[in-house]
């Protein structure tokens, strides 16, 4: 596990929304099935809860063993986490908060997990950086401050291989994001206030 220092520069994480829980979620299912881990102090994180996670990895199944994974936007980290008991060969963490670093941190720590880095970056920062390919992207950006198009765009500027799957999470009624030439929906769903989906990107 590396853990990288950097500038903060995206709108304050507090806008991602409350969690309004302070307590733990779980792993659904792989390696760690049945694990707890915390979510951050404060009200910083809107964890994506277990029933929109068991559908999402049901969609991945057939992609996810193997596979390099990006959480963006990691927060508690729970989509990260549970692609890597799920079989993930990686998983890279982005996340501003020092808050949320920390604990992502101490969680991979305590569950003796070298898969995995921890990078306390902007997002958008994060993009603008030396590009490597990632077979899984998890967007979860803050509700109406960041766009999910445009991180597609940025995205699309060969962080993703030719196959990649990425994940969007949105707020429901929120207009779909313009994605770039070559990705399709091929899920979508929604829950509660939450529209999600998966896209695949082929390159063509």
């Amino acid at each position: 596990m590396r853990l990288q220092q950097n500038l903060v520069t995206m709108p304050d994480m507090a806008k991602r929304g409350s969690s309004g829980q302070s307590g733990k979620l779980r792993i659904i299912s792989g390696r760690w099935r049945g694990r707890r881990f915390q979510c951050p102090p404060g009200e910083v994180t809107r964890p994506t809860g277990d029933r929109i996670r068991e559908t999402l990895f049901n969609w991945l199944d057939p992609f996810i063993t193997g596979s390099r994974c990006l959480d963006l936007f990691a927060g508690t980290g729970a989509l990260g986490l549970e692609a890597l008991s799920r079989g993930a060969a990686g998983v890279s963490f982005v996340d501003q908060d020092p808050r949320a670093v920390r604990q992502l941190e101490a969680t991979l720590r305590q569950w003796d997990c070298a898969d995995a880095e921890v990078l306390k970056e902007d997002a958008l920062h994060f993009l603008a950086g030396t590009p490597r390919p990632f077979d899984i992207i998890f967007l979860d950006p803050p509700f109406g401050v960041i766009d999910p198009g445009n991180l597609c765009t940025l995205l699309d500027n060969k962080w993703l291989t030719h196959n990649a799957h990425i994940y969007i999470e949105m707020r429901r009624g929120d207009a779909m994001p313009e994605l770039p030439p070559g990705w399709a929906v091929i899920r979508d769903k929604t829950a509660g206030q939450v529209q999600f989906m998966l896209v695949h990107r082929t390159g063509e």
